[in-house]
């Protein structure tokens, strides 16, 4: 695999981290909401399930986190040694010359 392919694969997997944390976090959200509703309901099973839930998405989401803070860096210095700027650059007027 090229430089420049490298690294646009690589800018995918943190896009995708990106929206895999906001995911996570939108269903804290949902859980906390119900766990609120609950509240006033009382519902027995969801007030010994909700909790246990909304720990394990908050773990998975620090895990989420932590991966894409590395692999956020990784890439990041990925195109820092390998200038993929002046490789972007290039690639554009390759294309624009048709070579």
């Amino acid at each position: 695999m090229d430089t420049l392919k490298k690294f646009e694969l690589m800018e995918k997997i943190v896009r995708e981290l990106e929206d895999l944390q906001h995911s996570q976090q939108a269903i804290i959200q949902k859980i906390g909401k119900i766990e609120v509703d609950n509240i006033e309901l009382g519902d027995k099973r969801l007030d010994k399930d909700l909790p246990d839930m909304h720990q394990r998405v908050s773990d998975n989401l620090e895990t989420i986190v932590g991966i894409l803070q590395y692999f956020a860096d990784k890439t990041q210095n990925f195109g820092d040694k390998n200038n993929v700027d002046a490789l972007k650059e290039r690639q554009a007027i390759n294309d624009a010359t048709g070579n």
